[in-house]
């Protein structure tokens, strides 16, 4: 295909980007010299072919192609390249929506599932890394950790249908791990383990403790109308610890979120005897800003848009999604109303084929009004790991935050994060903060033993706070 084809096909995309910065710009132009060259090249190497929207998507997001740039592991769920999308881990029979990417060591049963937004499909591979309770590398070699030979080919795939935005959806079962704990899903192109395109973490849990939760909140004074405390007991009757303060580590996350997770916390009072650590929390540092319900957005159905969709744009393609205007909740009074957790769900109501390869990539404008704030702000969700990025950065125009990503079609919560300052956690100054609101929180408990020499998972509980 020739640059001039590849330029006019990419006319309406080009359109829709038009709020890209000059330094993008410039790298696009830059880059697009090289499009013969690129052509010429990829005709004489072996492996799966670079599709023309594959680097146009780059080009335009100003994002190096794989060959261009050098990529860093983190041990943290991102995506190392624009046209990777909607990466998701659940339970392969999942009973309802999307639960934790969290299994028990004896009933394992992980789904890897995640989009490229290419004509054709790549030869994607997946490994393993088992991780300490800070998702540093642990000690743990290959053999320490799986039964088979640590790279694994992703052979399931299929081709979107009818789509503005082509792309192929790739799922993976990943597999039995022996040993309990953190582990960090590293998916890589033909082999190239420095060619990464996406990590996640997963956690792999074996229940040798348990956990007692005292409801009781006092003495938290003045925080308690806006933040969240959790009271518990951990009984480790099952597991030989040595030395428990430092042996033991426990962490708590909200709502599946690692950005604001309390890491390494410490427990008031150790009961050797016992064996039990109690956990009571009576300040800021201890506890979680309770947020608000998530905003939410309905475009499963692009033909009859859902709630909170002002309207669709069809004359464009991809389509564009106009949510509805959103104003700050910091003052109003709390209001009740079910929400996901920051979750998604990707579906189809116009079609009842696979939704996986049937949903629609669409553009869907954020916009915030309210006055311009010191900090900067941000759309997040589940859906982009909870991400302060480029991409999910809002900016300031005529009174108003405005942003555009590209989503897949499906259900979404989001909310608007002001970036804390200093040591603070709490990024509600636009969501507010409220006792009352609905939130889960997990409590992982590892235990690092002399054999093996690493973080093992050995409690995983779930602790629902003003459930409904």
């Amino acid at each position: 295909m020739t640059s001039s084809r590849v330029l006019k096909n990419s006319k309406p995309l080009i359109k829709s980007m038009a709020s890209i910065t000059w330094a993008t710009r410039r790298f696009a132009i830059d880059v697009c010299a090289c499009i013969s060259i690129w052509n010429f090249a990829i005709n004489r190497i072996s492996g799966p072919r670079v599709t023309c929207f594959g680097l146009l998507f780059c080009l335009f997001f100003g994002a190096p192609l794989s060959g261009f740039a050098q990529k860093s592991l983190q041990t943290e769920d991102k995506t190392y390249e624009p046209q990777i999308r909607t990466v998701l881990c659940f339970a392969s029979n999942p009973s309802q929506g999307l639960p934790p990417a969290t299994a028990k060591l004896e009933a394992q049963n992980l789904m890897l599932e995640f989009d490229d937004l290419q004509e054709d499909r790549n030869n994607y591979y997946v490994r393993l890394m088992h991780c300490n309770y800070d998702w540093s590398k642990s000690m743990l070699h290959d053999l320490d950790i799986l039964r088979d030979y640590n790279e694994f080919p992703i052979n399931d795939y299929s081709y979107s249908m009818n789509t503005p935005i082509p792309y192929v959806h790739y799922r993976f079962l990943l597999p039995t791990v022996k040993v309990p704990g953190n582990y960090l899903i590293m998916v890589y192109r033909d082999g190239n383990k420095s060619d990464l395109i996406l990590t996640k973490r997963i956690l792999i849990f074996q229940g040798l403790t348990s956990l007692s939760q005292d409801d009781n909140i006092s003495g938290l004074g003045n925080l308690r109308s806006t933040n969240q405390a959790l009271n518990f007991t951990v009984n480790y009757g099952r597991i030989e610890v040595i030395n428990p303060s430092s042996s033991v580590h426990v962490t708590i996350r909200q709502n599946q979120r690692w950005d604001n997770a309390s890491k390494d916390v410490v427990p008031n009072i150790i009961r050797e005897d016992i064996r039990q650590l109690e956990y009571r929390f009576f300040d800021m540092d201890n506890t979680f800003s309770a947020g608000n319900e998530f905003r939410f957005v309905d475009f499963r159905s692009l033909n009859s848009p859902g709630i909170n969709t002002a309207r669709i744009d069809k004359s464009q393609k991809p389509f564009v999604i106009q949510v509805a205007q959103d104003a700050p909740r910091n003052n109003m009074a709390y209001t009740q109303f079910p929400d996901k957790n920051g979750g998604f769900i990707i579906e189809n109501l116009d079609t009842r084929q696979d939704p996986w390869t049937s949903c629609n990539y669409v553009q869907v404008d954020f916009t915030l009004r309210t006055s311009k704030l010191d900090q900067d702000v941000y759309v997040i969700g589940g859906y982009n790991n909870w991400m302060q990025s480029e991409e999910n950065k809002m900016t300031y125009n005529n009174g108003m935050y405005t942003c555009r990503q590209l989503l897949k079609q499906g259900f979404y919560d989001y909310q608007y994060w002001v970036s804390p300052v200093g040591k603070s956690k709490n990024g509600n100054l636009v969501e507010g903060n409220y006792f009352q609101t609905e939130n889960l929180y997990e409590v992982l408990v590892y235990y690092r033993p002399y054999q093996p020499n690493a973080d093992l998972l050995v409690g995983y509980f779930l602790i629902p706070v003003n459930s409904r």
